[in-house]
């Protein structure tokens, strides 16, 4: 390989992992202001969706119509989520809001983002639990530290066990809204695993299109998270190019 293709690729993988980095993970690089903004929960009302059926199209949208058509669909209410739309395929659609974030994530509480997302069957069993655990927690007033400690002695109790083999999720919406500097980010594949390091995957590495969930962000369930970004949005659209997004 020439010098000059070792120096392209190797800035490919900088930008690529810079993205993931600065947007799905952001984290210090927002500085205090950020941390100021989202330093509590705002009022549950600005987390909530008025128009259900909006909430369902967003849901919807985080997969490919021939799945999303037959999911069932979540949507958020004050005590939690609850089925809006009876699918028969297995997966489950909803949109997440901000506090399914690591914990140390400025924007944490950040009320205007929403995470569209697509569970598959295996996922359904031993992820999708992770989010309604949270949300649970979240709505019944409890502190951030109190959340956090609860969900540990879950994951001690095995009552939030690890993701079965298999699990994955489809986040390929146009109409999400990832964070303030994450924006829409770009569509992709999230592949749940028991906790593990990236080398497992081959993530992170020149001309991997893996990309790894850091773990050592401040996320107590039991999982790591591979990311694989994809050219299409949901609607069949193209994405933007990762490699200058």
């Amino acid at each position: 390989m020439s010098t000059r293709s070792m120096r392209t690729e190797r800035r490919g993988k900088t930008s690529v992992q810079s993205a993931l980095l600065a947007t799905i993970l952001v984290a210090a690089c927002h500085g205090d202001s950020v941390s100021e903004q989202y330093s509590r929960m705002a009022a549950v009302d600005q987390y909530l969706m008025a128009d259900s059926g909006a909430e369902i199209a967003m849901a919807r949208s985080a997969a490919p119509k021939a799945i999303a058509q037959d999911a069932n669909i979540l949507i958020l209410g004050r005590g939690g989520y609850k089925t809006a739309v009876d699918g028969k395929n297995g997966f489950i659609c909803l949109v997440e809001r901000s506090w399914m974030s690591p914990f140390d994530r400025p924007e944490f509480w950040n009320p205007k983002i929403r995470g569209p997302i697509c569970y598959n069957p295996a996922a359904v069993k031993t992820v999708l639990p992770y989010t309604l655990n949270r949300t649970k927690l979240i709505l019944a007033g409890l502190s951030k530290a109190r959340v956090h400690k609860l969900i540990e002695a879950s994951v001690a109790k095995k009552t939030l066990p690890a993701p079965e083999a298999g699990a994955m999720s489809y986040m390929l919406s146009k109409m999400g809204y990832l964070g303030d500097s994450a924006g829409q980010w770009c569509p992709h594949l999230m592949f749940h695993v028991p906790r593990t390091g990236e080398a497992s995957w081959g993530a992170n590495l020149a001309g991997s299109p893996v990309l790894f969930n850091d773990e050592s962000r401040d996320v107590p369930e039991p999982e790591t998270i591979f990311m694989v970004p994809v050219a299409y949005w949901s609607d069949g659209s193209a994405a933007p190019d990762m490699a200058i997004h």
